[in-house]
């Protein structure tokens, strides 16, 4: 029988240089790119503020992780939940306008008149026994 070697470890990400993943290097390499530019191009207080702003949040999004997931998960998990919540609260009480368009939406149903049908004691008693000896006992052949 051939032997398989099964990978473990497989939400590690790779390292590429010391503790740094192929992730952080590139988050820190594209910020680093534009703090660089605004260095380059801008005043040097507009540079501060964007080096305070971008290398921040480039360091919060490549080292930061909440709860064992990666920060960019972390908001787009709350992101999402803000979009839909997933608490229902059910409101009871309604204005008579909202109670109104809910009647004319869902038409009750007509009231059906089911007689009340009699049943004979004889009738009970066959089918217990019909019940009681597992569909061995046939009423009709007592007849």
């Amino acid at each position: 029988m051939q032997q398989f070697v099964v990978p473990q470890f497989i939400d590690v990400e790779d390292k590429i240089i010391g503790p740094v993943t192929t992730r952080q290097f590139l988050i820190i390499l594209v910020a680093g790119i534009i703090i660089f530019l605004f260095y380059r191009f801008g005043d040097f207080s507009f540079f501060i503020f964007s080096l305070v702003l971008f290398g921040g949040l480039a360091l919060l999004f490549a080292f930061v992780k909440i709860n064992g997931q990666t920060f960019h998960y972390f908001v787009l998990n709350i992101i999402q939940s803000a979009k839909k919540p997933s608490l229902r609260i059910w409101r009871k009480y309604y204005d008579k306008r909202e109670l109104d368009d809910l009647r004319k939406q869902f038409k009750a149903p007509e009231k059906m008149d089911v007689g009340k049908k009699n049943v004979k004691r004889r009738h009970i008693r066959d089918l217990a026994l019909l019940v009681n000896t597992g569909g061995f006992y046939k009423p009709e052949d007592e007849l």
